[in-house]
Order: C-alpha cells, then sequence, then structure tokens
C-alpha cells in the first residue's frame, strides 16, 4: 500500500480526508452515468474514486506529476480515469468537450485557494461549454462570489461571476476535514451558467474593463473611478448616477456602463 502523497505548499495542495464532507460533496454533485466529468485537481482521489464509481469515467486534470501514478492505480478497479497532465488555466474546456462530443462538461474539484480567482475566471470564459460547476473554495471567496450588492465584500468577483451564472453556496467545511489543515474555513459552492438568453450582450473586453475601474478603488465615485473610461455625461446616460460608488450597483448596471461605450 503506497504511503499518503505529501502535500506541496507550492501547489497549494490540501487533501480532503474526512469521510462526511466527501460523501456530502459527492452526493450534490449527484453524478449520472452519462455525464461527462471533469475534476480539477484530483489530489489523493478523495472526490476521485466516489465520482468515478457513481459516472463509470471522469477525466482529471492535475498538474502535479506525482499524484499521477497513484491516481491510474488505484482507479483501474473503479472505472475510466482520464488524466489530463496540464495547468487546467491552460485547458480548452469548449474544445474538450467538442473532442468528446458532449454539448457540455459537468466540472468539479477542491480548488487551490492561491489561484481560485483565475480558475473561476478561465471556467466562465468556457460557461457555454459547461452544464454546472461543484469547487471547494476559501469560505470568504465563496462569500464575495455570492455577496449583493452594498455588501463589504461585493466586488469584481461577485459581478463578474453573476454576470454569467447563478452562485448557490451549500455548506461550509471546516480545517480539520483536510491534511493538512488550512488557516482559513472551506466552503462548497454549486455554480449554474445562464441560458444563453439570460446572458448579457455586452463586450466582454469593454464589461471587464468598465468592473476593473469601477473597484480598483472602492472609495472613489464612480465618476471619478471610470474617468479613464467614460465620463459622467456617459455614465448618466446608463441611467446611472456618478456619484454613486461601484458597491451599490447591480450586475447589470455595469453591462449598461459598458454598452454606453459602443454609441
Amino acid at each position: 500500500m503506497n504511503a499518503p502523497a505529501r502535500p506541496k505548499k507550492s501547489f497549494g495542495q490540501h487533501f480532503l480526508h474526512e469521510r462526511r464532507y466527501i460523501d456530502r460533496i459527492v452526493s450534490v454533485i449527484s453524478p449520472r452515468a452519462d455525464d461527462f466529468l471533469v475534476e480539477i485537481g484530483p489530489g489523493e482521489g478523495a472526490l476521485t474514486f466516489p465520482l468515478l464509481a457513481a459516472a463509470g469515467k471522469l477525466t482529471a486534470i492535475e498538474l502535479d506529476t506525482d499524484l499521477i501514478p497513484n491516481l491510474e492505480a488505484k482507479a483501474a478497479a473503479i472505472g475510466e480515469l482520464s488524466i489530463v497532465h496540464a495547468d487546467v488555466l491552460k485547458v480548452d474546456f469548449t474544445a474538450m468537450a467538442q473532442r468528446a462530443g458532449v454539448s457540455r462538461l459537468r466540472v468539479a474539484g477542491n480548488l487551490p485557494y492561491y489561484i481560485s480567482s483565475p480558475i473561476l475566471f478561465h471556467c466562465v470564459d468556457h460557461a457555454a461549454a459547461i452544464a454546472d460547476m461543484h469547487f471547494m473554495l476559501q469560505k470568504e471567496v465563496v462569500d464575495r462570489m455570492a455577496a449583493e450588492p452594498g455588501s463589504k465584500v461585493y466586488g469584481r468577483l461577485s459581478v463578474m461571476l453573476q454576470l454569467a451564472c447563478r452562485v448557490e453556496p451549500l455548506f461550509d467545511v471546516p480545517p480539520g476535514a483536510f491534511r493538512p489543515p488550512p488557516k482559513v474555513d472551506s466552503s462548497v459552492v454549486r455554480l449554474v451558467p445562464l441560458p444563453a438568453e439570460a446572458r448579457h450582450d455586452a463586450n466582454p473586453a469593454r464589461l471587464h474593463a468598465v468592473v476593473k475601474a469601477a473597484f480598483a478603488q472602492r472609495r472613489k465615485t464612480l465618476g471619478n473611478a471610470l474617468r479613464q473610461v467614460m465620463d459622467a455625461d456617459a455614465i448618466r446616460s446608463a441611467g446611472i448616477d456618478p456619484k454613486d460608488r461601484a458597491e451599490v450597483l447591480a450586475p447589470m448596471d455595469f453591462v449598461a456602463l459598458a454598452k454606453v461605450q459602443d454609441t
């Protein structure tokens, strides 16, 4: 029997080991045999093997080559495990779905906390090819993802994710459920990409620029924060007061601001 893998700090590894939380995550994912499941960062396989047993097949994206042989060996008696050795930020989920001949993937994972936001944005870029996502993240990040306008933690992450997905925090997971225990609480969140008819029609690059500038200095009014992007009259033309701050605007207000630039 192989010894447990030694978590690598450089990869932000914290391996989930407590069975009741593993079972709960698998339950909320509710994998089916016809799913094309993709797991980001399988680690020691705590989620991998139960998901594989339920669905019969699974694609896992793993950067740490030291973990791959053990995953492949253990999976052999459970189901069909395909491991993609890659940085998830370089994985084209849309192309993956096309190659597999499926309309949409189901994505899950215990994400490395130090690069969780880039991974989330990367997945959102491929939202049209994803049916849903279930992620373990730092609780503070999940709180920001689901925050409403007016909240102290409402910001760029909240706006960009809510414009692309329905964000549903599910439950918290304590540090002791991991090896080694992280210094923060964790949460499991479900993201369901919005249907095509509910998605915004603003230019993505323009929207990103507006949201980024608006929240760059939260205490500034929009008139000041967006000065390099648009003037006060343009802000007013979107039906928004230049004296407001970004934190009070609903996500669709940023779409309105982004679309003003098209005029």
